[in-house]
């Protein structure tokens, strides 16, 4: 599987983006909030213009009220991702790809739906399993950046009574506690939400997949062997990658445990 070809994953320009930003006297941004924010957008479908997205009203929106509630669960401030989007703001604007009137524009709208955002965050009905395991573990101080010890965790949470498990959900730092996981549905109900999120990462890479390849088509490069014929390989290529960033997204190799070895912890179909 060559990705060099294939042009799954974006290769965004956060460094750049904070190096011009250290330059200019903003104030810092986490990189991985920058980078997911870039990465976000360019999946959502926003335009690039030197490499980096280009912000509109109802770009700005897609990311800040309908994507990053299903993907991020920062060990941090979430305040940091409306804060990259400023900078994407500020860089825009310096350079003359907005006028003042409409920076202003984007940062209101930054600014009261990063406030949305941080509500979203909150919500116990829009969590998803890799976001709800990920506060679970980081309340235990598990060393996230251990598989082995974040295996170790969940098969010993999977030994625990169904009542424990539920208990357990409804205490979950930073979500708002809605004691109503004990109902049958409610796994189901996070399912389809951890279901449907990642097919959408999946039609996000597709899009920029098909978009990179248009180039070689177009200056007569053959194409790829995953895409000279049956399509399989590329799908599994494309399913893998969007695993991959829900576990960056929330903890490394989270995402591939629940849907690999601990299906029943995380179920998403019955």
């Amino acid at each position: 599987m060559n990705d060099e070809d294939l042009h799954l994953l974006p290769r965004t320009r956060a460094a750049d983006l904070l190096d011009w930003a250290v330059a200019e006297g903003h104030d810092p941004v986490p990189e991985p909030a920058v980078r997911t924010v870039l990465t976000l957008l360019e999946l959502g479908g926003a335009r690039l213009h030197d490499g980096l997205p280009e912000l509109t009203s109802p770009v700005l929106e897609h990311l800040l009220y309908e994507q990053l509630h299903l993907y991020v669960q920062p060990d941090g401030d979430p305040a940091a991702y409306p804060a990259a989007v400023r900078l994407l703001i500020a860089w825009q604007r310096a350079a003359r790809r907005l006028n003042a009137k409409r920076a202003e524009k984007l940062r209101a709208e930054a600014d009261w739906q990063g406030e949305v955002l941080l509500s979203l965050l909150r919500r116990a009905d829009l969590v998803t399993w890799p976001r709800l395991y990920a506060l679970l573990l980081r309340a235990d101080e598990v060393p996230v950046d251990d598989l082995d010890l974040v295996r170790e965790w969940l098969a010993a949470f999977r030994e625990l009574p169904a009542e424990e498990r539920h208990a357990a959900f409804d205490r979950a730092p930073g979500l708002d506690g809605d004691g109503n996981w004990d109902q049958p549905g409610r796994p189901l109900l996070v399912g389809v939400s951890t279901d449907g999120a990642r097919r959408l990462l999946e039609q996000g890479l597709m899009r920029r997949s098909y978009r990179n390849l248009a180039e070689l088509n177009a200056r007569g490069l053959p194409m790829p062997d995953e895409l000279s014929g049956a399509f399989e390989e590329f799908e599994e290529a494309v399913a893998q990658a969007a695993i991959d960033l829900c576990g960056e997204w929330t903890v490394p190799g989270l995402p591939r445990l629940l849907l690999e070895e601990f299906p029943e912890l995380a179920p998403e179909e019955y």
